[in-house]
């Protein structure tokens, strides 16, 4: 018999829609002025408030569809439960009608059929579905990114995303022409595609989305804690199409695809604005694209969050009360060196110094700072800029990033000059940033007159709380490590990483800062003076009191708060 399950229709009036939003408010997810400034959209336009509020923005989508889940009493889809195989009722439903529907098949349990839905208060998907599978109908709530990548898995060719003929993987993405990339990025399907790749990293608290065409797919992976996880990742023949529409929505020219682009993207995700930092190369087989995501919300400028230690923040803090000289932040790419100078940046500002900042670029706007922005493109460079600022009477100047021997040059004189100057340089240690402005051409006299100190940092993953696990370490590490003098004659015990749905699965969530700090004394100001080369400058600072990264790296294990494991894939480094 032909028909839908009576306890599956669900009412789709103020009651059900009301209970879905209180859910949303009381679980956090939204405040109650955001609900009233979506119910002015929905009574202007005509549509439901549980959709309005999506499409602003305000809420997550899966944290709308756990509230349907729960207010309306419709079980919610696990990731697992789509069809791993063929497709249900391929000849009688069409991928196409599915897709605009956004509705998948997912069983049949004693003669009904279990539906996927995204929208389960409308009626009309389940109806249509009984009507044309000849079978009643039981809704489930789905998840539309979860849903997304099961379609794009079980219908992988016919009715593409875009509406068109499926493309071949061998095309070339260089034969397409602007206007035909621009039709291809505005599709639905591939907005929503698009629209679901950025809400998931940012629900999944991701750092970067990474977007890379290979032969025979596109792959899609997200940063977490600094380490890549692959996701499910959309069919190779969408790749011209995703790749245009975050060009257009960072507003490159989607026309040129030989040269390297960058961009910025604003988004209201989650009820809040984000930004997201895109950079596009050429590749072998198209674009390959990276969004890094710089979440406001969840950055916050303080020495605690960050984990560094108190003895260290403690001489960072002594080097930025000096009125003048250099302070020095190093590490490689992100470790964090830009979050630690804009908190000693915050802890400077006040209404008597004008703190002035060059960077390259902005990634956090702060408030009463005067930031500009290099474009190296018109002569707007590092050099050139610390020049005019210079005759602007600063009291604090970060630049940065210390790239060449003129820029350098200028840093120096501006210290020399009686202001402080604050920046960052890719060095391995703090011992080795001496040799690294050696080697770039900066006097020893000079060194030795303006350093006032350098704090060398990596970022380590937090162990998970929820999951970790002890255990007495091996004979060996113990030996290899010296971890018996650092536990006073005791067991030497280690953490270790287990894994668990608060963690993704990892054993590690959230990261913390391990840092050293080199503050020049006369022994050490010596030392430079004669020329002392990177191992004499590190023994002479840790004589007079530095704590190593590496040693650092090796109290936040036996404290449990990471692994021996991290700590060396961090630094590569051994006692």
């Amino acid at each position: 018999m032909t028909g839908i399950s009576v306890d599956t229709i669900v009412d789709a009036g103020d009651d059900a829609i009301n209970r879905v939003i209180d859910h949303l408010i009381a679980g956090g997810h939204c405040d109650q002025k955001a609900i009233e400034r979506a119910g002015r959209v929905a009574a202007e336009t005509g549509q439901r408030l549980d959709i309005v509020v999506i499409r602003l923005g305000i809420v997550a989508e899966r944290a709308l569809a756990e509230a349907y889940a729960i207010s309306l009493g419709v079980p919610l889809v696990a990731a697992d439960q789509y069809p791993a195989g063929e497709p249900l009722f391929p000849e009688r439903l069409g991928a196409r009608f599915l897709r605009n529907v956004r509705a998948l098949p997912l069983r049949i349990d004693n003669g009904t059929l279990a539906l996927a839905v995204a929208d389960p208060l409308d009626s009309f998907v389940p109806a249509s579905v009984a009507a044309a599978a000849g079978l009643p109908v039981a809704i489930r709530i789905a998840t539309p990114i979860e849903l997304e990548a099961a379609f794009e898995r079980l219908y992988p060719e016919g009715d593409s995303a875009t509406g068109d003929e499926p493309e071949s993987v061998d095309a070339e993405p260089m034969e397409e022409d602007a206007e035909r990339l621009k039709d291809l990025a505005s599709e639905a399907p591939v907005i929503r595609l698009v629209n679901q790749i950025i809400a998931r990293a940012v629900e999944t608290q991701a750092s970067d989305i990474h977007i890379e065409p290979f032969e025979d797919r596109l792959r899609v992976r997200y940063r977490y804690d600094g380490v890549l996880s692959e996701a499910e990742s959309p069919p190779g023949r969408l790749t011209a199409a995703i790749t245009s529409r975050i060009k257009i929505m960072a507003r490159l020219d989607i026309a040129e695809r030989r040269l390297p682009q960058d961009g910025r993207i604003k988004l209201a995700v989650r009820g809040h604005e984000i930004d997201f930092r895109v950079s596009t190369i050429p590749s072998l087989y198209g674009e390959t694209v990276v969004l890094r995501i710089l979440d406001r919300s969840t950055v916050t400028f303080d020495y605690a969050r960050l984990g560094l230690p108190q003895n260290v923040v403690g001489r960072l803090n002594e080097a930025l009360d000096l009125p003048n000289g250099i302070v020095l932040v190093t590490g490689p790419t992100g470790s964090g060196k830009t979050t630690t100078l804009y908190t000693g940046l915050l802890s400077l500002n006040s209404a008597a110094r004008k703190i002035v900042t060059v960077e390259d670029p902005i990634e956090y706007q702060l408030r009463g700072v005067n930031q500009i922005q290099v474009k190296p493109q018109i002569g707007l460079t590092f050099a050139s800029l610390l020049r005019s600022i210079l005759r602007q009477d600063p009291d604090v100047i970060m630049v940065g990033e210390i790239r060449d021997l003129e820029t350098a040059q200028i840093a120096v004189q501006a210290a020399l000059t009686g202001h402080l100057v604050l920046s960052t340089l890719h060095t391995n240690s703090a011992a080795a940033t001496i040799t690294r402005l050696r080697d770039m051409g900066v006097e020893d006299y000079l060194l030795t007159a303006v350093l006032r100190g350098v704090l060398a940092q990596r970022l380590v993953r937090r162990l998970c709380t929820h999951c970790r696990r002890q255990q007495d370490a091996s004979p060996e590490l113990i030996r290899r490590f010296g971890l018996e003098r650092r536990c006073d004659g005791g067991p030497v015990r280690l953490w270790h990483a287990t894994g668990c749905p608060q963690c993704r699965g990892t054993g590690y969530r959230g990261r913390l800062a391990i840092a050293e700090f080199l503050r020049p004394d006369v022994a050490l100001e010596r030392a430079i003076f004669a020329g002392a080369g990177h191992a004499d400058v590190e023994r002479i600072a840790v004589e007079a009191g530095m704590v190593t990264l590496f040693d650092a790296g090796l109290d936040a294990v036996l404290a449990g708060t990471t692994t021996l494991e991290e700590l060396t894939r961090s630094i590569r480094s051994e006692a």
